[in-house]
């Protein structure tokens, strides 16, 4: 199943994906998508009984598409967690991380699948094409054998990064947080429709130029392993979103960098999920 939130005119709805069209979800009884994610299977039952006999109210075309979580309680990045990713920080004199290198993304960056990105004041302003896990029942001190059972689904997002300010903390919490720097959709993907989350093809294309391309395959410390780790220290509740590490290919590590300017397009691709795309807005 593919839920999602979007916009016909009227302000927000929750919806579900039925092949180019949407329908609406008013009637499942879930006021917010955070609302379906706690009820986790309970909700998942109730909103397929109401698509048997529900039609598509909205065509894709004809809606904005908003991120699909209103406001996640924890929205979590993973730092240098490919090895060729880690290969190429090296490179710039970023040492390879001895743990799960974390960091917080505030949550008031959180924007649309669609919407631009703002840079603001930054001046090195970067993407990062991310699986990201969306927390379904709560996660507190569990294993990586029980990890798989406490995700909700999946969605892409951009990790957008202003690199002159990463560094301000040790954190990065500052150049990760700007507003609008974590675009994130198109919808959440549920559990069920990607047996292995370890298999995914992943992509970032800069105005149609292809900048990252690898398989979740190769991220270092995997999905299972992350949410055991973070679950050891403080409890994961529904609807917090966990970004999973970004390949190689970032606009920092190239020669010479190249970072994203006022009306470059920014795609991210993860086979079985869809696409991101968001433009860098004009100062």
């Amino acid at each position: 199943m593919r839920l999602l939130r979007y916009d016909a005119g009227e302000g927000p709805r929750l919806g579900a994906l039925r092949g180019d069209g949407v329908v609406p979800l008013e009637a499942a009884g879930f006021p917010t998508m955070l609302s379906i994610i706690g009820a986790g299977e309970a909700a998942l039952d109730r909103i397929n009984d109401l698509m048997t006999h529900t039609s598509a109210e909205f065509a894709l075309k004809d809606i904005r598409l908003l991120a699909p979580i209103e406001r996640p309680g924890k929205f979590l990045g993973i730092g240098m967690n490919y090895g060729a990713h880690a290969a190429e920080a090296k490179s710039l004199g970023i040492d390879t991380p001895q743990h799960q290198l974390w960091f917080n993304k505030q949550t008031t960056c959180v924007s649309g699948p669609y919407d631009p990105i703002d840079p603001g004041v930054t001046e090195k302003l970067d993407y990062e094409a991310e699986l990201a896990v969306v927390i379904g029942m709560a996660a507190k001190s569990v294993s990586t054998a029980e990890a798989e059972s406490h995700v909700f689904g999946y969605c892409i997002a951009n990790d957008v990064s202003a690199r002159d300010w990463q560094f301000h903390s040790q954190t990065f919490t500052m150049g990760k947080s700007f507003d609008t720097h974590g675009p994130i959709g198109p919808w959440i993907v549920t559990r069920d429709e990607i047996p292995d989350p370890h298999t995914l093809d992943i992509r970032c294309l800069v105005n149609g130029s292809v900048r990252q391309d690898s398989n979740t395959r190769y991220l270092i410390h995997n999905i299972w392993a992350q949410i055991s780790y973070l679950s050891t220290a403080f409890t994961l509740e529904p609807g917090d979103i966990l970004a999973t590490g970004t390949p190689e290919g970032v606009g920092i590590a190239m020669d010479p960098p190249c970072f994203l300017q006022p009306g470059d397009v920014v795609r991210c691709e993860i086979d079985g999920i869809g696409f991101i795309e968001n433009e860098v807005a004009g100062r």
